[in-house]
Formats: structure tokens, C-alpha cells, sequence
């Protein structure tokens, strides 16, 4: 993801166990022998559900796939592999398959956001990879669009480069907050690599390199009549920066122009936000817009709208782009089963933990909706089930089954899509702004109850009678 998408070879973007590991199948003649492998996140606060992002950065490195000579080289000098081996890398590429939730899907803890099935060289060579791509851009795409319900539905736009932890984070979170539903974003390079909004106006520095602020004003209206929304938290916000800049938007009115609105950076917002409203709407100003920034999250906009605040726009940076209070999705691979010559054996993960054991077989994920439209649970299935819906279902927690529950009347939907099939893509990435109003029609066919930022209700994951009666059969060893 150079600049002007110049894209970027990634084969050597992975662990160095990958390379141990590829290098003894190798050794042991296992190279027909295939893996499935599942990627998922575990359930922790607040992660709840997750917005998929980062598929189109897979995608990308999956056709990119290929190790050039420097790279032999590179691996030549760490003395752990033979020629042999060295000269099977030059001609290595994916083959396998990959399913995926396309990016906006809405995911839960334990279910496959992607499946990969390939021979192990090959799935174990981009296991690394996939995470890096798919943790981070989930992680902020799902930290948006909590950030965005809190909101209700004002302009949320997204602040946060100066603060990414790099500039790939910078870039790529930029356009998972967009998919998480932030309008725009202050991030120019994402916006001409994603034909996305950009939004900025000025800052502080512009303001004190003028004598006063008054001059600053006049002379940045000045520049962007139509356009002018003026920061007026730099001197004294109540008795300098509004007076001013209604001084400014009067004069701006008298020459023909609509001003566009102030921004709050600083102090108590609520406080701030509701005599700012009232002085624009004493002078006349009833369309000017407040945007108000400054280390807000979903909690501190939640706690400002029951408050009252007068606030139309928020501009959220550090704790969206750094996702601040929960730092990784905590993303995992693991294989679910073995196919050797065309036999499929299921493989497990055990644990002492419940949590961490792992689901076996090849499998797929169904939503199921109710006849209004909206989510009542998801199935974890083995592939070649099929759900008939004109019978009841009854589905039940994996980890208590006692807890019980049977469907009339309901609807399903597979929600793992053919993305690569014998190494071919077969699947094109929409544009970012689809993407966003997918995600978006996703969410709303959730209850609110499960996007609560606070304790939300626990979404039903179940797994299908013949894929608990396989886990079962694995556990007891029989």
C-alpha cells in the first residue's frame, strides 16, 4: 500500500516460526498435505462484537505473494534452511482457498472472520500476515462504530494521524473508522488513496501568528468565505474567540457568504457548546454548526449528549485511531483440520480454559433473523450442513447446553464468501463508502440491547448438533 498504490510485497511479513515450521514440512515430505485454518477473535471487554476490516489489504498480499532474490538471500544467510528449500521459495504462491466475512460484516467472538485452505506450507507461511492486517483494522473500524453510536447520528470525523501509532496505522485506520461510519477523516493521504472526504479547518498556530485574533479571523474568512469554521477556544472561548467570530460571520453574511460554524477544542464542552449555541442563535447565526474536539470517545460524547451539549460534529482522534482502551482485538489462527490425499481429519485445540478450546472441522457461519429482519443468533456449522428452514431449530450454548432455544419462523444466511478459490482472487473489494453503508445496514439489524457501550447483552453463538457432537467426540476421546 505504497503511495499512488504502488502495491507492496509482504512475503517476508511474517514470523520466523512460520519459516521453521514451512521448512520441516518440507523435510518431511509433507508438501501435498493440506491445512484449514481459522481466524478469530476471543471474547473480551468491550470487544462484544466486532466490524471486519482489512480484507482489502489481504487480498493485496495474497496476490503480492512471492519471494524475490534479496530475499533468498536474506534467508540463505540465517543458516537454518537447505538450497532445496531455498529454491522451492522461488516459486511459492498461494494456492488454497480463502473464505472470508466481506469488511463491514458484523462478527463474534470464536467465529471465523476468515478460513483458509491450503497446503500448509502456504497457510502456515501467511498466518502472521492475515493477523497484523485483520486485528488492527477490525480493532478500529469496531472502535468507530461504537464511537459512532454514541454519536446518534451526528458527523463523527476522524482526527487521529499525529497520534497513530505509525503511519500504516495512520493510513489503514483512517479507512477502517470510515467503515466503522466516520464521515471524513483529517488524513489526506487516505483520502486520495480511498477517494474519501478529507475535513480540516485551522489550528492554534494560525491564530497566534496574526497580532490578534480578530485579524487571524478576518483573514482566514477571507481565504475561505464559503468554507469558514474558526477555532475559538485559543485566547478565552466565551468572551474573545465567539464574540469575534460572530464579529467575522457578520461580515462574512453582509458580503453574500453563509458561515459554516465554530470549533471547540478545549474545556467543558457541555458548558461551552451551550452558550456558544445560544450567542450564534442571538446573533442570527441558527445555522452555524458547533464541532467539538479534544480526547473524546464513545463515553465522554455518551456522557456531553445527556448533558445536553449543543455540539453538531465531533472530531475524535487519539482514542479512536490508538482504540485506547482496549488496545489489540486479540486475533488468533488456528488450525480446525487436516486433509491429507483427500481425507479430511478434524484437529482441536485443547485447554485447560473453555474459552480457549478451539472448534474442529471445516466450518461456516449462518446468521439467523427473525421475519422483521433483525439477528437472533448466529450457528456455527461443518460445511456441508445446510439449515432447512421451513422446520423449527432448536440451538443451545455451546458451554450450557441446558440453555435452550427453538425457531419458528426465521430466515438464514451464510456469512463466509468465496474471496480466493485455487489461488485465483475471485472476489473485487467495493469502495470504502459501500463498505461504509454496509456496515452500517449490518448494525442496524442488531437490537440495540447488543451494541449497548456498557454490559450489552451477550449475542447467541451456538454450534450445530453435529459440530458439538464432533467436539465432544474429540474431547472424550472416543
Amino acid at each position: 500500500m505504497n503511495h499512488h498504490n504502488h502495491p507492496r510485497n509482504l512475503s517476508m511479513l511474517t514470523d520466523l516460526y512460520q519459516f521453521t515450521m514451512m521448512y520441516g514440512y518440507f523435510r518431511e515430505g509433507m508438501t501435498q498435505t493440506e491445512g484449514v485454518f481459522d481466524l478469530f477473535f476471543r471474547p473480551r471487554e468491550p470487544l462484544h462484537y466486532a466490524l471486519v476490516a482489512g480484507l482489502s489489504s489481504v487480498i493485496e498480499y495474497i496476490q503480492n505473494l512471492r519471494f524475490v532474490e534479496e530475499d533468498i538471500r536474506y534467508l540463505r544467510s540465517l543458516r537454518l534452511f537447505n538450497e532445496e528449500f531455498l529454491s522451492a521459495l522461488r516459486g511459492l504462491r498461494f494456492t488454497g482457498e480463502l473464505y472470508a466475512m466481506p469488511e463491514g460484516s458484523v462478527a463474534f467472538p470464536g467465529e471465523p472472520l476468515l478460513r483458509v485452505r491450503a497446503p500448509l506450507m502456504e497457510a502456515q507461511l501467511v498466518e502472521t500476515a492475515l493477523l497484523t492486517l485483520i486485528n488492527h483494522q477490525t480493532l478500529i473500524a469496531t472502535k468507530a462504530s461504537r464511537v459512532c453510536y454514541a454519536a446518534e447520528g451526528d458527523a463523527v470525523l476522524e482526527f487521529g494521524l499525529r497520534r497513530a501509532q505509525g503511519p500504516d496505522a495512520g493510513i489503514l485506520g483512517a479507512r477502517a473508522a470510515v467503515i466503522g461510519g466516520c464521515t471524513a477523516t483529517s488524513n489526506v493521504l487516505t483520502g486520495e488513496l480511498f477517494a474519501l472526504n478529507v475535513a480540516g479547518t485551522h489550528a492554534h498556530s494560525w491564530v497566534m501568528s496574526f497580532p490578534d485574533e480578530l485579524s487571524s479571523f478576518r483573514a482566514y474568512a477571507k481565504v475561505f468565505p464559503d468554507t469558514c469554521m474558526l477555532l475559538v477556544d485559543t485566547y478565552d472561548t466565551l468572551r474573545s474567540g465567539l464574540p469575534n467570530a460572530i464579529t467575522v460571520f457578520r461580515e462574512l453574511r453582509d458580503a453574500g457568504h453563509i458561515p459554516v460554524g465554530i470549533r471547540l477544542d478545549s474545556g467543558d464542552l457541555a458548558y461551552l457548546s451551550k452558550k456558544a449555541r445560544e450567542m450564534l442563535d442571538a446573533a442570527g447565526f441558527e445555522n452555524a454548526s458547533i464541532c467539538a474536539s479534544g480526547d473524546l470517545d464513545e463515553h465522554l460524547i455518551r456522557d456531553l449528549k445527556m448533558q445536553g451539549a449543543k455540539i453538531d460534529s465531533w472530531g475524535v482522534g487519539t482514542r479512536l485511531i490508538t482504540s485506547e482502551d482496549c488496545p489489540a482485538l486479540g486475533g488468533v489462527y488456528k488450525m480446525s483440520a487436516e486433509i491429507k490425499n483427500g481425507v479430511v481429519t478434524p484437529k482441536m485445540k485443547l485447554s485447560d480454559n473453555p474459552e480457549k478450546t478451539t472448534n474442529p472441522g471445516v466450518k461456516k457461519v449462518s446468521r439467523l433473523y427473525d421475519p422483521e429482519g433483525k439477528a437472533i443468533a448466529d450457528l456455527l456449522q461443518l460445511e456441508e450442513e445446510t439449515i432447512d428452514t421451513s422446520r423449527p431449530l432448536t440451538i443451545f450454548d455451546p458451554l450450557a447446553p441446558y440453555k435452550r432455544m427453538t425457531l419458528a419462523d426465521f430466515t438464514a444466511r451464510e456469512l463466509l464468501i468465496p474471496i480466493f478459490k485455487g489461488g485465483a482472487c475471485v472476489y473485487e473489494s467495493p469502495p470504502v463508502t459501500e463498505i461504509r453503508a454496509y456496515a452500517a445496514q449490518e448494525l442496524s439489524t442488531f437490537w440495540d440491547e447488543y451494541k449497548r457501550v456498557r454490559n450489552p447483552h451477550v449475542y447467541k453463538v451456538d454450534l450445530s448438533d453435529a459440530l458439538y457432537a464432533l467436539k465432544q467426540r474429540i474431547l472424550t476421546g472416543r
